[in-house]
Formats: C-alpha cells, structure tokens, sequence
C-alpha cells in the first residue's frame, strides 16, 4: 500500500504551515521526517493520517484520494501514534490493545477468532506478552510506549505513522522501540516517522524528508540530506556529517552557537 502527498499545502486556519509538499511513502521503508521545531512535522502527519484538511493539492492512498475514505477505512489501513499518548482509564494491557480491532468491528460485535489473534501477534511483535495482564500505569515510560504501538499494530494497518515517538525514552528504550519499528518494516509495514534526533533518523530510515521554512528543503538516503549545507539552512548551525564507523550511516555533530555576554 503506497501513500502518496502531491502538491500539498496545510495549515490551520487561515495560516499556511507547509507548502508543496510532495513524497512518497511505500511499503517496507521508513521515511524518517525531520526539521526545527515549528517546521510543520506534526502538521505533515496528521494531514497524512487524514485528521487534517489539506489547504491545496491531495493525498492518496493506492491512487485513491484520502478524503473520500471514511474514518473507519482509513482506520483499518493506517494506525498512528502520537507523541506522548495517554488514556484516562486505568486499562490492563491486553485490553488496552484490544481497542486497537475497533475500526473491525461493527456493534454490538464482540472480539472473535480473528481479532484476538490480531491481539496476540500485536503483543508478540512488541515483546508485551508477559505484561498483558499489568495494568498501564505500573508500566514504565518505554513499556506504555510499546503498548500504543501494540495497540496500533492490532489494527493490522500497511501504514504506521509515528510522531515523536522515542521523545521521553531513555536511550535503551528509543533503540529498542526503533529496532522493533525497523524489523516491522521489513516485514512490509510502511513506516513514517518525525524524529528530533538527527543520528536516530539516520540510523534506522530509509529515506529522510527535511522540512523547513514552510516547505520541504530536501528528500532522500540519509547521506543526501544529512549534508552541513542543508542542515544549516533547516536549523541555522553549523555542522560536521561524518560516516559512522559501526553502523555506516551519517553521524551528525552541531557546533555550539555563539552567546553574547
């Protein structure tokens, strides 16, 4: 399943946030998003995800444009997860991730065969199985973290949409939480994801997008957006790119900016 932006402009309001925008998100990469705060990350995904009305030009999903798709279809294609997602209800893990095969049911259905096994590989696929029965809020920031993402892969989606996802993990729980986004991948989950941490993006994507100043400064490997020239016109710094010696990827090093006494 591939989602494709043409032309895209989106904002709020009379404010235009991005303009002509366009990318391509296919099945079995991770498009990492990344730009200054305020560069229109959050905006980009919620428009991609269908919860934002596009100003001008349209998005499709398999050449169908999404705003003729209902929220129901759209759920059962593509899942999302916010930056820092909360519930008010102290729920049990499993239950928690069984809300994930709503968009598959039609009241008063209840979980059949196939829903509860969608649970159990969700909770497989995120290393959840010995939690199920935890509930949320004795669980670490990292497992809440894997329970959201369980909870959108037991929608069986082809389109995961993460934004900011690793923001308040540790570094064990970002690396662990991006490897098990990685290895959904290859299974053929596409995958699109903001990041503020620029070595993240270019360790575990396919494919960066550079958002800045309204509009998108560069798309491409990460060793072609990851470039001093480009970085200093997204975030106004100057920087080193060097290639990592462990994982071969682009490794990025900020210079401190000048502060006047």
């Amino acid at each position: 399943m591939r989602l494709r932006v043409c032309e895209l402009s989106v904002g709020y309001g009379k404010r235009t946030v991005l303009e002509g925008v366009d990318l391509e998100l296919n099945p079995g990469e991770i498009l990492g998003i990344i730009g200054p705060n305020g560069a229109g990350k959050t905006t980009l995904l919620r428009a991609m995800a269908g919860a934002l009305r596009p100003q001008g030009g349209a998005i499709y999903l398999d050449g169908q444009a999404l705003s003729k798709l209902s929220a129901r279809d759209l759920a059962r294609r593509m899942a999302v997860v916010s930056q820092v997602p909360t519930v008010s209800l102290d729920f049990r893990v499993r239950e928690l991730v069984e809300l994930g095969r709503l968009p598959h049911l039609r009241p008063p259905d209840h979980l059949g065969p196939a829903d509860r096994n969608a649970v159990e590989r969700a909770l497989q696929l995120t290393g959840l199985e010995e939690l199920a029965d935890r509930p949320i809020s004795s669980l670490s920031g990292g497992e809440r973290q894997r329970v959201f993402l369980a909870m959108a892969l037991a929608q069986e989606p082809r389109i995961l949409l993460l934004d900011e996802p690793v923001v308040h993990l540790d570094v064990r729980y970002q690396l662990e939480f991006l490897n098990r986004v990685r290895k959904l991948s290859q299974e053929g989950l596409a995958v699109a994801m903001a990041l503020h941490d620029l070595n993240l993006a270019s360790r575990f994507s396919d494919r960066l997008l550079l958002l800045g100043q309204g509009r998108v400064l560069a798309q491409g490997r990460p060793e072609e957006v990851l470039v001093p020239e480009l970085l200093e016109q997204a975030f106004g710094v100057t920087s080193w790119v060097f290639i990592h010696p462990v994982t071969g990827r682009p490794w990025v090093e900020f210079s401190l900016p000048s502060v006047d006494p």
